[in-house]
């Protein structure tokens, strides 16, 4: 059975799907990588939260789907919008590589606890706003681009280290670079961080779907994902609104940690709450809206008018 999977161009993006390919041909399928450019991949001179953070990476992709020009397409699960379309769904979550952000550096003694003033380079508003809580003596610049480009930028002197996903760095093989592991009860990680996630047309064959679905998902990973995304959405959030959330699995409960942080660093909000697996969705958006109660709907309102700007 063919499967064509469509994928960004990245190396990164390119290791995720010949993951995904590899997992499909151990089940017998017959994949294909079709690489689509993404307005994300085109436009580095600007930051994300300036060309707007719907579909940034995901767009083009969609539209091979709709035409039925590639079976599935393959995202970093945090890459992929809080809401999609009636006409598509996601089919499967990857098994979840370790969430954490970190520090990466040619300079592996760098530290954010030193308290020693560096320059940190993040295209994550994130990121920033937890930087700016947190490690006020760090100074931060925008950094673009794929994996291989910001180390480039880091080469030539434009800051001193990078914030990244573990997961990124891992799969790359750059984990030599790691200056520092960042907690998750700080940098706690965006939604759905770790997992590549599998998208499809609604209508595409029964039969594929169900195989692909199969072969691809692990259901542990996606009871966590889709109850942080139920947040997310909840808050309307995307890629250019600092909000976190992560959800862990354990003896038929889910457990999510999860808030917002105002772009400046100076206000967060932030909850945990556990609910077992059936209510874990349910959980998730009376999460938000207690966040929203309590004073994260004016801070949403700042950051989205701070963006604007």
């Amino acid at each position: 059975m063919k499967v064509r999977i469509g994928s960004r161009g990245s190396k990164l993006a390119l290791w995720q799907a010949e993951y995904v390919a590899e997992q499909l041909r151990q089940g017998g399928m017959d994949p294909e990588i079709v690489i689509i450019d993404t307005k994300g991949d085109k436009i580095l001179d600007r930051s994300l939260s300036k060309i707007g953070s719907k579909g940034v990476f995901t767009e083009e992709l969609e539209e091979q789907l709709r035409t039925g020009a590639i079976d599935i397409a393959q995202h970093s699960a945090k890459d992929l919008q809080s809401s999609l379309p009636d006409d598509l769904e996601i089919l499967a979550f990857t098994p979840r590589e370790a969430v954490n952000d970190v520090l990466v550096s040619f300079n592996t003694e760098l530290s954010l606890e030193s308290g020693e003033p560096f320059v940190v380079g993040t295209s994550s508003t994130r990121r920033v706003a937890t930087l700016k809580r947190h490690y006020p003596h760090i100074k931060v610049v925008d950094m673009r681009g794929n994996l291989q480009t910001r180390l480039e930028k880091l080469k030539n002197g434009a800051c001193d280290a990078l914030l990244l996903a573990y997961a990124g760095v891992h799969r790359m093989g750059y984990e030599e670079y790691i200056a520092e592991h960042l907690p998750t009860d700080v940098f706690t990680p965006a939604v759905g961080q770790g997992s590549v996630a599998i998208e499809c047309a609604v209508g595409l064959d029964a039969t594929k779907k169900a195989r692909i679905r199969e072969l691809l998902n692990d259901p542990v990973t996606e009871s966590c994902i889709r109850a942080e995304r139920i947040f997310l959405a909840t808050l309307q959030g995307g890629c250019s609104i600092p909000v976190y959330g992560l959800a862990s699995h354990f003896n038929g409960r889910v457990s999510l940690t999860a808030g917002l942080i105002s772009l400046d660093g100076t206000q967060e909000l932030r909850r945990t709450e556990i609910a077992d697996t059936a209510q874990a969705n349910l959980m998730a958006q009376r999460l938000a809206d207690q966040l929203v109660a309590q004073g994260g709907g004016d801070i949403l309102r700042e950051i989205r008018s701070g963006l604007a700007q």
